[in-house]
C-alpha cells in the first residue's frame, strides 16, 4: 500500500553533492493511524482506513466519536480509505509515518487543484482569441456554439466560460528525493497540485516504479 495523507508545506530547493539544484516541494505527512479494518468477510473487499491531522473533541459529532472508540483510534480530522494488496495486513490503532517510506522511489500525489472561480473560454480550455482591431466584434467571445436551423441547439460538452479549478488531480511518478523522519517531512521533487495547506495523498507510484 505505502500511502500516506499530509499537507503541502510550500516549495523550496535544495542542492545534491555535485552542486545540482533539484526544486521540491515539501510536504508535511503524517503520522497516520488505522482508524478501521475492513475484510472480505464483513465488506466485501480488504481494505483500510487512515486518519490524518488533530481535531478537537467538540468539533467532532457523536456517530463519529463512536466510530473512533470502537477501533480504539484517536480522533482525526481527515479519513480516508486505502485498498489492500494482497498479503498486506495492518492492525487497528497502527501509526504509519514517513519512515516507511524509501528515498529514490517514486511516488503519486494527489490533491485538490486551486480553483480559479468562473473563467472565459480562452483561459479555461486554451482558445484563440479573435482580431483585438478596432470594429473587431469577436475579441474574446466564445465564438460559434451551433448552427441555427439544425440541431437548433448547444451540445452537451461544448467548451465554454465556466468554473474553472478546484478539481482532483494526481501528479504521477515524482521523484521522492528526501525523507527526514524526525520532523514528518516528505521532499518531492517538482510541484504537486493546490495550495499551501492542502491536503495531499501519497503513495507509491503505480506506474514506472523502478523495481
Amino acid at each position: 500500500m505505502k500511502t500516506i495523507l499530509g499537507k503541502k508545506i510550500g516549495m523550496t530547493q535544495i542542492f545534491t553533492e555535485t552542486g545540482e539544484v533539484i526544486p521540491v516541494t515539501v510536504i508535511e505527512a503524517g503520522p497516520v493511524t488505522v482508524t478501521q479494518i475492513k475484510t472480505k468477510k464483513t465488506d466485501g473487499y480488504d481494505a483500510v482506513q487512515i486518519g490524518f491531522g488533530e481535531v478537537k473533541e467538540r468539533r467532532v459529532n457523536k456517530p463519529m466519536k463512536g466510530h473512533f472508540a470502537r477501533w480504539q483510534a484517536p480522533l482525526k480530522k481527515h479519513l480516508a480509505e486505502i485498498r489492500l494488496e494482497e498479503g498486506e495486513t495492518y492492525e487497528p490503532n497502527q501509526v504509519i509515518t514517513v519512515a516507511d517510506f524509501e528515498e529514490g522511489k517514486k511516488v503519486d500525489v494527489t490533491g485538490t487543484s486551486k480553483g480559479k472561480g468562473t473563467q472565459g473560454n480562452i483561459k479555461r480550455h486554451g482558445h484563440h482569441r479573435g482580431p483585438m482591431t478596432h470594429g473587431s466584434k469577436h475579441k474574446r467571445l466564445p465564438g460559434a456554439l451551433a448552427a441555427g436551423t439544425y440541431p437548433s441547439r448547444v451540445f452537451k460538452g461544448n467548451d465554454g466560460p465556466g468554473r474553472m479549478g478546484r478539481d482532483t488531480v494526481t501528479m504521477q511518478n515524482l521523484l521522492l528525493v528526501k525523507v527526514i523522519a524526525d520532523r514528518n517531512l516528505l521532499l518531492v521533487k517538482g510541484a504537486v497540485p493546490g495550495g499551501r495547506g492542502g491536503l495531499l495523498r501519497v503513495r507509491y507510484a503505480i506506474k514506472g516504479q523502478d523495481k
